[in-house]
Order: structure tokens, then C-alpha cells, then sequence
């Protein structure tokens, strides 16, 4: 028994035929069979139901499969290590953000680490912090950017902070909260409220400014291009970080909001910032010089 075999083993499970099958993993047909008959001489055991019209694996069949998918995944899994930790020249990488690092840091931060490293394939997913923790705890990503409050003292994450990110709230021109002279923050639950997927901390905040126990927007969404879009549209409040509304809004299209009694640094929109890995695990070298090209970006955005 050999990886070969279970690879072949794999693709007959998947494609259902042994022409099929051979030909995904681009060899004869006869040999392929001959794979699968050695591999079942191996086990002693007939490992696919050949009368049924699907091959569907046997019992034992079902066993082997399971063990050969993880025993492939983890060949699979060293060799990509192996040449990762020989020099960033080969590889991939996969981490997270927040829909706030995106619109930037780490648009910024990819495109300097691509320029350094071509040959190293980045791939990157954005949604909410929830989402990227279950994400990188299937360890299916190796970091994420985000708020890392939740995550603190957690001892199950390190979390390494970047620059504080001050919040912002906005409207449309033209809304009826810009005819007052002074706005409270009861004059904000007028209105329905547009943000991504709010930190606990803030949500707090909302609830007690609004009597409420806990508080939710009307309008949440991780793609801020459509919390704009929807803020422009209607009489909506947006929320968001400075650095996404000076990005993403042309001079004029949005208004920045005020509150007398919600003063800014008390918000705690995107305030705490920055990296969140796997406690006790090691990153790969991709990782780790992504993560100092994110760090010192960061530096230079904040002295901008």
C-alpha cells in the first residue's frame, strides 16, 4: 500500500467510474483498475461494491477511505511545510480580515507581499470576527485581522494589537438628523441603523444609550460598499471606522454625525484591532512575513 494507491483509491470514490477516475489522475484504465485490485489484495477485502451502478465503497471500503483522505491530506500538508520552511518561493498562504482591514491594510499589505514573494499563492477570506475565529479554529486559515477584544483572554488565541481605529457615524446629505443644531443619541434610534457585525463591547454601549438590553442594527452587513450604497439611499445611520469612511467616500457623498453625549473615543468601533492566531501553534514562514508586512504597513498608515 502506497499513497499512490489511496490517491487512486480517492478519485474512484469521487468520480464513481474507474475510466473517469483514470483519467483524472491521468493514466490508463487497466492500470488504474490493477491500483484499486492490489489495494483490495492489500486489505484482504473487496473495497468497492462493483454491482452497483455508483460503485459505491463498501463497508470496508468506507473505513479505508476515511483513513486514506486524512493520510493524502496530511502527505500533502508536509510537503507544502517542507518547501514553505526551505524559502518563500513556493507555497500558499490563507489568513482572514475583517470587512474594515479590508478596505486598506491588507489590500496594501498583499500587494507589497506578492511584489516580495511572487511565487507564494495568498488567498483571503473577509467576513465578521465570529466567522474568521470558526474558520481559523477548522484551521482553515492561519490568522485573521479583526477586533481582538473577544479574543484577549482567550487562551486559546494569541492576539498581537495594531493601531487603534476610531469610529464614525455617517448619513446621506439631506437627511433630516442634519437640520438640528445638536444631536443626541436619542435622536439616533429615529433611525434604522447600518453596520457590519458590531463588537459586544459597542453593542453594550447602543443597548444602555437605548434602554434596551442587548441591541442589534436594523441594516448589518460585512461588504461595506453596500452599507454605503444603503446609507445613500435611504435614511439610514451608518456606521463604520474613519479609515474605511475616508477611503471608500468621495468628498460631499456622505455626512459625518455627532453626538453630544456619545463622544467618539468611547465607541469602540474597530478600536482594538489586530492579529488573532492559534495559541501554541506555529506559523508558517509565509505567514509570519505576511503578518510583519501587516505590522509595518500599519506603522505607516499611522503615521499618515
Amino acid at each position: 500500500m502506497d499513497l499512490r494507491q489511496l490517491r487512486y483509491f480517492i478519485a474512484l470514490n469521487e468520480h464513481r467510474s474507474f475510466v473517469r477516475g483514470a483519467e483524472a489522475m491521468g493514466i490508463t484504465q487497466p492500470a488504474f483498475s490493477r491500483s484499486i485490485q492490489s489495494l483490495e489484495q492489500e486489505f484482504g477485502c473487496v473495497l468497492v461494491d462493483r454491482a452497483s451502478k455508483d460503485l459505491r465503497p463498501t463497508p470496508e471500503g468506507h473505513v479505508v477511505l476515511q483513513h486514506a483522505l486524512r493520510l493524502v491530506k496530511g502527505a500533502n500538508q508536509l510537503t507544502r511545510e517542507v518547501a514553505e520552511m526551505t524559502k518563500l518561493d513556493a507555497g500558499e498562504l490563507q489568513f482572514g480580515c475583517g470587512p474594515a482591514p479590508a478596505v486598506k491594510l491588507v489590500p496594501d499589505a498583499v500587494a507589497s507581499f506578492i511584489s516580495a514573494y511572487p511565487r507564494v499563492k495568498v488567498g483571503f477570506e473577509v467576513d465578521n470576527w465570529e466567522k474568521l475565529s470558526r474558520s481559523l479554529s477548522r484551521e482553515e486559515i492561519e490568522f485573521f485581522i479583526a477586533d481582538i477584544r473577544h479574543f484577549e483572554s482567550d487562551p486559546n488565541f494569541h492576539t498581537q494589537a495594531l493601531t487603534p481605529k476610531r469610529g464614525v457615524f455617517f448619513c446621506r446629505p439631506g437627511h433630516p438628523l442634519l437640520a438640528k443644531d445638536s444631536l443626541s443619541t436619542n435622536d439616533m434610534f429615529d433611525y434604522p441603523l447600518a453596520a457590519t457585525l458590531l463588537p459586544p463591547g459597542f453593542r453594550k454601549l447602543l443597548a444602555s444609550a437605548s434602554g434596551r438590553d442587548d441591541f442589534s442594527p436594523g441594516i448589518q452587513t460585512d461588504h461595506f460598499a453596500s452599507l454605503m450604497k444603503i446609507v445613500r439611499q435611504t435614511n439610514a445611520i451608518g456606521i463604520s471606522t474613519e479609515e474605511c469612511f475616508t477611503e471608500d467616500v468621495a468628498p460631499g457623498e456622505l455626512v459625518r454625525l455627532h453626538w453630544r453625549n456619545l463622544p467618539l473615543e468611547q465607541m469602540g468601533v474597530g478600536a482594538r484591532c489586530g492579529i488573532v492566531s492559534r495559541a501554541g501553534f506555529r506559523l508558517s514562514p509565509a505567514a509570519r512575513a505576511m503578518i510583519d508586512t501587516i505590522i509595518s504597513l500599519d506603522q505607516v498608515h499611522k503615521a499618515a
